[in-house]
This record gives C-alpha cells, structure tokens and sequence, in this order.
C-alpha cells in the first residue's frame, strides 16, 4: 500500500480502535490515525508470530480486523484505554 492508503487505513482502524475502547470522545483525529498505523504494524507482526506466515496490509477484511486488534493492543499497553481527562 502507498502511503495514503496507509494513513486512511491507520485512521479507520484507529477510529474503531477507540469505539472499542471507549475512548473515541477523547482521541482526535491524530491520534486515531497514529494509533491505527502503529496497532496495524503491530497486528501484522502479532499475525505472523502467531500463524509463522508473513502477512501483508492489504485493503480486507482481514487486514482491518488485524490493525483494529493490534490498536486496541497498543491503547491498553500505553495505558490511553483507562486514563480519564
């Protein structure tokens, strides 16, 4: 995927991410796509540990379901899930 995809993909999942979570009143834009990308490289790298394949971000279903996993991940090991403004 070129770069754009990546950034509109990272901003999709990161926005579901934060639905998940709870935390798409208190996360910008930003944020979501930063979260999104982030939780999708960290997906794909969990994907490929777990079924010892390589995985690709592509635009799927799959692929969403990944990055969404991998960004609901990363927020609960950052501690973004239970902080409270």
């Amino acid at each position: 995927m070129g770069l754009i995809s990546w950034i509109i993909f990272g901003a999709l999942a990161g926005w579901a991410a934060s639905i998940v979570t709870g935390r798409n009143s208190r996360m910008g834009c930003l944020a979501n796509t930063i979260i999104g990308v982030l939780g999708a490289i960290i997906g794909g790298f969990l994907y490929g540990l777990l079924t010892g394949s390589s995985f690709t971000i592509t635009w799927s279903w799959i692929s969403f379901l990944v990055a969404v996993i991998g960004a609901v991940l990363l927020l609960m090991i950052t501690g973004w899930y239970g902080r409270r403004r």
